[in-house]
């Protein structure tokens, strides 16, 4: 499958959701990278009212001027599409405050995600929509890079079974602001804007070919590895069964 074909199957396939299952609208957060970029546009494809939302918290400016321009890149392009800011930093700084007495960065770093997507479930559920993910199956299926309950916490996951240089090609077809392709890939929850790579130690490509099992075996025990501490988000709820 090229990469029009891709693009036109999720297409596709969301649409196909909404009218079997009688869903008016669309939502998706839009960060500034290019996951989102990506499926915030494939919705704007559907027809269906999209509705894009940024919710910087404590966002450097640069981060939020590549996010914005994404939305306006939206406006221009898609007439079905309602882009929002909704700046959660005063909600975050109160929830920070409360917690004085339980201070961790990366647990108040995952409430950042959790607090978004809480948001979205808020615009979702006002116009009869689902929430969007934008995890890619390189972060949600290799080595589970997300937070759980925080953007793994969806409605559809239309970009889950592409590895990431598949969104890339997507996203340089879909015509993409060149910004975002060319960023270091980050999920935005730090304030030292710490990248994808710094925190997992390991290049997009890299984890890839580990995945693939066809990078050096160095680099598949370190996949291996950042997976083992992830397996948790990816496995089911344990239940206690009774019988």
């Amino acid at each position: 499958m090229n990469v029009l074909e891709k693009i036109d199957y999720i297409t596709n396939w969301i649409k196909t959701y909404t009218e079997t299952n009688g869903i008016s609208s669309l939502v998706v957060g839009v960060s500034g990278g290019i996951d989102s970029a990506v499926v915030s546009t494939l919705c704007a494809k559907t027809g269906l009212p999209t509705y894009a939302i940024s919710m910087p918290i404590k966002t450097k400016i640069p981060m939020q001027a590549i996010g914005a321009s994404h939305g306006d890149w939206l406006l221009e392009n898609y007439n079905n599409v309602f882009f929002k800011i909704k700046d959660l930093s005063h909600v975050f700084l109160a929830f920070e405050d409360r917690f004085e007495d339980m201070q961790n960065d990366l647990a108040f770093a995952n409430t950042r995600a959790r607090l978004r997507m809480t948001a979205l479930y808020q615009v979702s559920q006002v116009h009869n929509g689902i929430v969007v993910g934008t995890g890619n199956k390189v972060e949600d299926f290799g080595v589970g890079f997300y937070t759980k309950y925080g953007d793994g916490g969806v409605d559809i996951s239309p970009i889950a079974d592409c590895m990431k240089s598949e969104v890339w090609d997507m996203g340089r077809e879909l015509g993409i602001n060149q910004e975002i392709i060319d960023a270091a890939p980050t999920d935005g929850l730090w304030e030292d804007d710490r990248t994808d790579e710094g925190q997992l130690g390991m290049t997009y490509p890299e984890l890839e070919a580990a995945m693939l099992r066809t990078g050096p075996l160095e680099n598949i025990d370190k996949f291996k590895e950042i997976q083992r501490k992830n397996l948790h988000k990816m496995k089911p709820i344990p239940i206690c069964f009774m019988s």
